[in-house]
């Protein structure tokens, strides 16, 4: 999968992961990717949520140990 930006939200606690994906989401075009790296585990439902808000595609989620990667597409 092609992804055009990644962001590194790794240590930090909710709400910060959603609202730095946000403001990434603003400076992207429309169809554009976005990973998010988080080790929030609330993060994957704040994501769920989130996209279902905003009309943001989510396209993967991803567990790996602590970690926890996601995918977003920009409306």
């Amino acid at each position: 999968m092609h992804i055009d930006k990644e962001l590194d939200a790794r240590g930090l606690n909710c709400p910060l992961p959603i609202l730095k994906a946000k403001k990434a989401l603003s400076d992207m075009q429309s169809g554009q990717t976005l990973r998010v790296l988080a080790t929030d585990a609330g993060s994957v439902r704040d994501f769920q949520a989130f996209a279902k808000q905003t009309g943001n595609e989510l396209l993967e989620q991803q567990t790996e140990g602590v970690e926890f990667t996601h995918v977003l597409r920009r409306r």
